[in-house]
């Protein structure tokens, strides 16, 4: 019995050792590899890139006053269309005490001339009377006197202007009245009744009181990585996807591409003005988000093959020629000249034809 049992271990021993020593071989053994087998076709090869950016207004003007003071009237608020010259908002002087006094000081001055004039004129007129002077010292005086009195009015206008921003002569045109420049969409009025406001100058931009649009004339206004700038031209057409209107899809005409470009993130862009057309289109505001997607090359039923199959190494280009399926598949490397790509499927210009039998993706067996 006990010679039975030793038996059997020794067999199952044995029979351990044999199907591991069988598991190990079956397992060294390479798996057989055989590949897809791809065959170029006629086709059409369209590439496209995509552009970020906003719709703008192309004129976009901030309105300034001519003049410091106070805002006492607003006439308009953003929605609002106005017209080239519409009174925005009126202005209340606060004049300078330096000007105001130097503006009486003139008007003093001018009135005190201008009685020592009606004196050497009232004087002059009795004696040319009398024939006592000439007819030219007559008029001579006459004329002092004359200009003395526009004097006085000037000075009085100059002294109104400096205290209350209006002249008596133009009130229409006073500096008081803060007018439209363009005619457009009032976008936004960034200022209120009692707001103190300066007049641009040398030291100052000036405080904007309403700035405005024109609504009609708009363009998309992005950026484009430096990779692609160099296929872009003036004149391209453009398809606009606007987030806020999914429903509306602008054309546009591509018209501007900066000479230099910005870096921003370590990427180097250039700016892109394109002009839309937005005839049919309602509800489109200024600042809304857009995309832009530009045709950089649309090619016509050419010999194409799944860029996968490409083998690229530095500035050349590959593809596994089938020469041989029996017994087993055999490739030749063979150089090819690629052109346009759209990520899927790429050109072929030379080095292979239709016929071909192309090397494709790895099966395992």
């Amino acid at each position: 019995m006990k010679k039975f049992f030793k038996i059997l271990l020794w067999i199952i021993v044995a029979a351990i050792f044999v199907g591991t020593f069988v598991f190990l071989y079956l397992n060294s053994q390479p798996d057989k590899v055989s590949y897809e087998v791809v065959s170029p076709s006629k086709g059409d090869i369209k590439r496209t890139t995509v552009l970020t950016g906003k719709i703008e207004p192309r004129d976009e003007i901030n309105i300034k006053p001519q003049i410091s003071g106070i805002i006492t009237e607003i006439n308009v608020e953003p929605g609002d269309i106005v017209a080239s010259g519409d009174v925005i908002a009126v202005i209340k002087v606060i004049p300078e005490a330096s000007s105001l006094s130097s503006a009486l000081n003139r008007v003093e001055t001018a009135k005190i001339s201008l009685a020592d004039a009606k004196g050497k004129f009232d004087r002059n007129a009795a004696l040319y009377s009398k024939k006592v002077i000439s007819r030219e010292e007559y008029e001579t005086s006459e004329t002092t006197y004359r200009q003395a009195e526009r004097e006085v009015d000037a000075a009085a206008d100059a002294y109104a202007i400096v205290r209350d921003g209006v002249s008596k002569y133009n009130a229409s045109e006073s500096n008081t009245l803060v007018r439209a420049t363009i005619g457009g969409l009032i976008l936004d009025v960034p200022v209120k009744v009692g707001t103190s406001v300066i007049q641009a100058n040398t030291f100052n931009d000036g405080t904007t009181v309403a700035t405005i649009a024109d609504m009609s004339n708009l363009i998309f206004k992005g950026n484009v990585d430096e990779t692609e700038v160099g296929q872009l031209r003036v004149g391209m057409p453009m398809e606009i996807a606007i987030g806020a209107l999914p429903e509306a899809s602008p054309s546009a005409v591509l018209e501007y591409i900066a000479p230099k470009g910005t870096s921003e993130n370590g990427a180097n862009t250039f700016e892109i003005k394109a002009a839309l057309s937005i005839d049919s289109i309602s509800g489109l505001r200024a600042g809304y988000s857009a995309n832009a997607t530009v045709t950089l090359a649309d090619l016509r039923n050419v010999l194409t093959v799944p860029e996968s199959v490409i083998e690229f190494s530095g500035d050349s280009t590959f593809v596994y020629l089938m020469t041989d399926s029996v017994p087993e598949q055999k490739f030749n490397r063979t150089a090819v000249t690629t052109g346009t790509s759209d990520g899927i499927n790429i050109e072929v210009k030379s080095g292979i034809d239709a016929t071909a039998r192309l090397r494709g993706n790895t099966i395992k067996n």
